[in-house]
Formats: C-alpha cells, sequence, structure tokens
C-alpha cells in the first residue's frame, strides 16, 4: 500500500507528521496551497505542491509543482488529492484540513467520503484526534488508547449495519442516517474497540495514539 501524505494551508499537527515521516510511513508529501510554507518551517520539501498558491502569496520551488488558476470548480484540496491518486496513493494522510473556516472543514469533510468511497483509505489528522473514513463493507480497529472520545457519524444518507464494540456504548448492526446526533461521544474503556459497517460510508473520530 502505497501512503501519501498532504499538507494544507492551517496549522497542522507538525509532531504527529514529522514522527510518522520519520518512521518512514510516508511514500510521498504533497504541499496544498500554502501548506508549502508549513513545511519550510520544518524544513521538509515535499515531493509535489498543487494549488493556485494565493494563500502562499508566490509560486513554490520544489520538484514537481501544479499550479491552477484562481478561478475554478475545485479546491485546491480536491485537485491535491486527485493528484496523489493519479500517482497510485491508495492511503491518503492529509494534515491542515480540519479547524479554520468551518466551510472548508465541511467541503473537506464530504472530499474524504468521495475518496473513501472510491476505494481509498482516508484520514484526517487534527490537533489530538483523527477522522478516519470508512466505507462498507468493512472494518476499524482503533488505536490502542485507554480513554478519549470516539464520536460516529454516517456521511451517506443511510450507514446500514453498524458495529461498535470495545467501548462504552455498543452498536449492534444498526443503521446511522446523517439526520441524527446518535454516534456522538462514545467513549474507549480500555479494551479493544472496533468499527464496522456493511454499506454505507462512515465518519469516525478517534483520539490519536
Amino acid at each position: 500500500m502505497a501512503t501519501c501524505a498532504l499538507v494544507a494551508a492551517i496549522d497542522f499537527n507538525a509532531e504527529d507528521f514529522q514522527a510518522r515521516r520519520m518512521a518512514g510511513d510516508f511514500d510521498f508529501v504533497i504541499a496544498v496551497d500554502a501548506g508549502f510554507a508549513c513545511l519550510e518551517a520544518l524544513d521538509v520539501v515535499p515531493d509535489m505542491a498543487v494549488g493556485d498558491f494565493d494563500s502562499l502569496g508566490y509560486v513554490p520551488k520544489c520538484r514537481r509543482v501544479s499550479r491552477f488558476p484562481v478561478k475554478k470548480d475545485k479546491s485546491d484540496m480536491e485537485l491535491a488529492l486527485e493528484k496523489a491518486v493519479a500517482w497510485d496513493h491508495d492511503e491518503l494522510v492529509v494534515y491542515g484540513a480540519l479547524g479554520g473556516r468551518l466551510d472548508h472543514t465541511l467541503a473537506n469533510l464530504q472530499l474524504f467520503a468521495k475518496f473513501s468511497e472510491q476505494g481509498h483509505y482516508v484520514t484526517a489528522v487534527g490537533d489530538t484526534y483523527a477522522v478516519r473514513l470508512l466505507t462498507g463493507p468493512d472494518v476499524l480497529d482503533l488505536p490502542d488508547v485507554e480513554a478519549g472520545t470516539v464520536s460516529v457519524f454516517s456521511a451517506s444518507d443511510c450507514a446500514r449495519g453498524v458495529i461498535e464494540t470495545g467501548l462504552a456504548y455498543a452498536l449492534n448492526d444498526e443503521d446511522l442516517t446523517n439526520r441524527t446526533s446518535r454516534g456522538v461521544s462514545n467513549e474507549l474503556i480500555g479494551e479493544p474497540a472496533r468499527i464496522a459497517v456493511e454499506e454505507g460510508t462512515l465518519y469516525i473520530f478517534h483520539p490519536l495514539a
């Protein structure tokens, strides 16, 4: 499995990124517009920079630069995700895509669901948590963390056959819609925790290991 890290324009979890990069977890790194400046501050040169670079303020210099016009129908994040997939990466780890403007965050979450439904493994990393997309039929074993909050929401109109085990509140082959708060604020209890879905796509919010 080939893994691509994408770094966007807002503050991101540099500690997690650097730890995983030094461990060799990433095969390719894409700077998304002003994400280039975030990487530059860490003395990291990305493999590719993608965007219109209006936020960055200049066209960066790196091995590969894919520049787009400011007036376009896709966000820089969507274009960067498409580049990552075109370069045959099937696991996408996105930094700097959560927080900041709410409309940007919602747009990014919609994109993550789209790429998950295309068969890619997508994780967005926040400051103390991550959002993992899970498209059925599939199973996710959560990181080995003693405590913390886990929230599961449907990205689809209806996610069917949702199972949650090893958490304070279990779900057993239930349906979740995207018009309910059911799924918010479950709790890890020091046991192996697992989320499964038979059909549809889930957003799984969980603590970082």
